[in-house]
């Protein structure tokens, strides 16, 4: 295969999969010339504003928008989170960015959003990060109609950021900023952690202290600046599993205003009261997690196993959630746009009296690395795959796959005519494509 050639050897990592297609023996050919420099092109092309399409403003983080955008290599849709370098300056942000630049470089987890590229324009630092549809969970709980989620759904979520900390604390990571806004559904309605600003490496043997976080939803070891390791996490989700239930935070009620001071003698001192929509098995486990003892909080010491074991998640299989095979009991509305209205997002004002200079250039430079690896072989790779499928199909029908192929290709390489593939429809030719979207679809 010439593509595969010693020449290449970027490109066989990538691609090796490939060479195993059913279809070789047929005469199958899908290393064509147009193929190899599509992917040579894109591989060799330093990552700029021009290698993306920008689409519209989803929300805005911390120091600026954020936004859809597409590959024009590849097609991948993701999220574009920007950073505007004066804001940054000004604020003094720079260790926050690299930060959460370098976290989500090291973390590879279905449950947290995933870093793509990284890249610098004049006015701004880009990050390329998982495009999640489905919006932000707290827009789930407060604008989808009542507020909160019935128990069955609550329980999912928390399992799925259960195991959002468990590859975290894994990689000696503590999140410490747990709460709605930071947890994204995808289109089949699975949930990520994102907004990894406030995350911190733990040192093996070592703590931490630092009074950062979110008022309401820091642990009483935080605003006490106590030393800590992994227990603010499992403090954060208590307060996220009591929220979805009862449709307002432990601490603090939704639109109430109240000092912040007084927020954190709560958290100190007063115990959470619990309604009629608690079951007896999720208020025993919002207690755990909201032990005010560190040492005694589920979780802390036996981590995320411990918090398994609670006989809230007894439906719950997490091997098979851990390999994306449970079904979540909401999935999102292709069609509907879960976030605000553009024109109702709040617009960034202008940064006034910074100057940059070229002694931030350093920085930049360490920031703006280009494409990060698995995410980029992913993407390739589902490149490459989705031009075996449409060899095949050219195949199938020079070879008289007749009226099968012509509805494969009415409905799209890899969409509508695969998955009747893999319902089962049709024979010959039709059993031949069912093989390869099999192989390739994923």
């Amino acid at each position: 295969c010439p593509l595969l050639s010693d020449s290449q050897p970027i490109l066989y990592p990538i691609l090796h999969p490939c060479c195993h297609c059913p279809f070789y023996p047929m005469g199958f050919n899908f290393a064509n010339e147009s193929i190899m420099w599509h992917l040579i092109k894109h591989i060799w092309q330093p990552v700029t504003k021009n290698t993306f399409r920008q689409y519209r403003v989803l929300g805005k983080g911390g120091f600026g928008e954020v936004c859809a955008c597409q590959v024009r290599a590849t097609g991948k849709m993701y999220a574009c989170k920007k950073l505007e370098k004066k804001r940054i300056k000004k604020r003094k942000g720079e260790a926050m960015a690299l930060n959460e630049k370098q976290i989500l470089e090291k973390v590879n987890s279905r449950f947290v959003v995933s870093l793509a590229y990284a890249y610098e324009t004049k006015d701004e630092l880009c990050l390329i990060l998982t495009l999640m549809n489905g919006g932000d969970l707290k827009f789930h709980i407060y604008h989808m109609g009542e507020t909160g989620f019935d128990e069955k759904r609550a329980t999912f979520y928390t399992a799925e950021i259960c195991c959002a900390l468990e590859d975290l604390h894994r990689e000696r990571i503590v999140y410490r900023d747990l709460k709605p806004e930071n947890l994204l559904l995808d289109d089949q309605g699975h949930i990520r952690i994102s907004d990894l600003g406030l995350a911190v490496y733990i040192p093996e043997g070592q703590t931490i202290k630092g009074r950062v976080g979110t008022v309401g939803y820091m642990a009483p070891e935080v605003v006490k600046n106590e030393h800590y390791t992994f227990s603010p996490d499992w403090w954060g989700l208590g307060c996220l599993l009591y929220e979805m239930i009862e449709g307002q935070s432990p601490f603090q009620q939704r639109k109430k205003k109240i000092k912040r001071e007084q927020v954190e003698r709560l958290v100190r001192e007063v115990r959470e009261t619990y309604s009629e929509k608690f079951s007896t098995e999720v208020r025993s486990l919002c207690v755990l997690l909201l032990n005010k003892c560190p040492q005694l909080r589920l979780g802390s010491e036996g981590g995320a196993q411990e918090v398994k074991q609670h006989p809230c998640f007894h439906n719950i299989n997490f091997k098979r959630l851990e390999a994306g095979m449970v079904c979540p009991s909401f999935v999102p509305d292709p069609q509907a746009i879960y976030c605000k209205d553009v024109l109702d997002i709040e617009q960034f004002s202008t940064v006034k009296g910074v100057e940059l200079d070229p002694s931030d250039n350093d920085f930049y430079k360490t920031f703006a690395t280009g494409c990060v690896s698995i995410p980029w072989q992913n993407e390739v790779r589902a490149v490459t795959h989705m031009f075996v499928l449409h060899e095949v199909c050219c195949l199938i029908c020079t070879r008289g796959g007749g009226g099968w192929a012509a509805v494969c290709r009415m409905h799209g390489v890899g969409g509508g005519g695969s998955r009747l593939c893999l319902r089962g429809w049709g024979g010959g030719a039709g059993t031949a494509l069912c093989h390869v979207s099999q192989l390739y679809a994923a």
